[in-house]
């Protein structure tokens, strides 16, 4: 098969445009860099330059021969369909948070997401998942504002003085 009309090759192209527009994004953030004198661009622009660097060599494997190997996991069923009802929910629930973020704040957003992705992959135990999903909306929070100085949104929380 033609190399260049592989699936491999569209993933590999898909993940160096992204890496780019990361990039090219992350230039507009300005602010003052953190006590520890990282700023909101380090995260991203580490990311996104990964995401070039790794782009750049799967593209080059793919145009080369290269190829994915087929899954070979025991509990994999590499005949089976893929899941596209959880493709469905996991892509409407990041679209959802990034919708609603700036009018739900950063936390309960990320509430949101981490208790919605949990649920839509399986979580069996919904309470813990809950109780989870607010500890680590609450740790990303404080992590991001007090730790690196990267101001979230804070939503109804901040209206009513709790962040």
């Amino acid at each position: 098969m033609n190399p260049r009309l592989r699936p491999e090759l569209g993933l590999a192209v898909i993940v160096l445009v992204l890496g780019v527009l990361v990039v090219v994004g992350t230039l507009d953030v300005s602010a003052a860099a953190s006590q520890i004198g990282l700023g909101p661009r380090f995260f991203p622009m580490l990311v996104g330059g990964a995401m070039v660097l790794i782009g750049l060599f799967y593209v080059a494997d793919v145009l080369r021969g290269g190829h994915g190997d087929p899954e070979e996991s025991e509990d994999v069923d590499t005949a089976a369909p893929a899941d596209w009802r959880s493709v469905g929910l996991v892509s409407g629930i990041f679209l959802a948070f990034a919708a609603l973020l700036n009018v739900l704040g950063w936390i309960i957003g990320a509430s949101l997401l981490f208790f919605g992705l949990s649920v839509a992959l399986g979580a069996e135990h919904k309470p813990r998942a809950a109780g989870i999903s607010v500890v680590m909306g609450v740790a990303t929070y404080l992590l991001f504002v007090k730790g690196l100085g990267v101001a979230l949104p804070g939503g109804p929380l901040s209206l009513v003085g709790l962040i």
